[in-house]
Parts: C-alpha cells; structure tokens; sequence
C-alpha cells in the first residue's frame, strides 16, 4: 500500500514536471497566433474607416437631397446614415484598443 502511494506521488511529480515543458508549444503557437492576427488589424480598419466614409457621403447626399425636395422627415434618415457612420468609425478605434494599436 505504502508502495502505491510512492508510486502515485512519484508520477504525480513527473507530470507536474513535464507539463511546462508541453505547455510552451502552446505558448509559442498563442504568440504567433496574436503576431499574425495583429498584421491584419490595421488594414481591416483602414477599410472599415473607407467604408464608413462611403457611407456618409452616401447619406449626406440622401439627406440633402430628401431635405430639397421638401421631405418633413428627415430626421429619422439623418439618425440613421449618421448612426451607423459613427458605428462604422467606433468599431474600427476599439478593434485597434483591443489589439493594443
């Protein structure tokens, strides 16, 4: 009985031992993975940004054109293209944040 136990203790001490040992492929596969992962934060930004602004040229000249031709409900238009250039812009500076960009 005692002799199990030596045994199961002396196991237990080697896997704790070689468990850092495995775990740094890990570790290394996590640190590529967020190196190659922050090579395409900039440029998706860059086009979530040209995106947003595409869409607010797109609404203003929407806007503009409603507000000529005498359309009493612009505001919900203006919210709408407005909000969802604001999105557009906000989501791109928290992926950067995120990234730490």
């Amino acid at each position: 009985m005692f002799n199990k136990i030596k045994q199961l203790l002396a196991a237990a001490a080697l896997l704790a031992i070689s468990l850092p040992a495995m775990a740094q492929s890990g570790v290394n596969g996590l640190n590529t993975a967020t190196t190659t992962l922050k090579t395409y934060v900039a440029p998706v930004t860059n086009i979530t940004l040209v995106i947003g602004g595409i869409v607010g040229i797109v609404g203003a000249i929407r806007v503009y054109s409603k507000w000529n031709s005498g359309d009493q409900d612009i505001n919900k238009e203006l919210m709408g293209w407005g909000g969802s250039c604001v999105f557009l812009v906000v989501s791109a500076l928290v992926v950067k944040a995120f990234f730490g960009l």
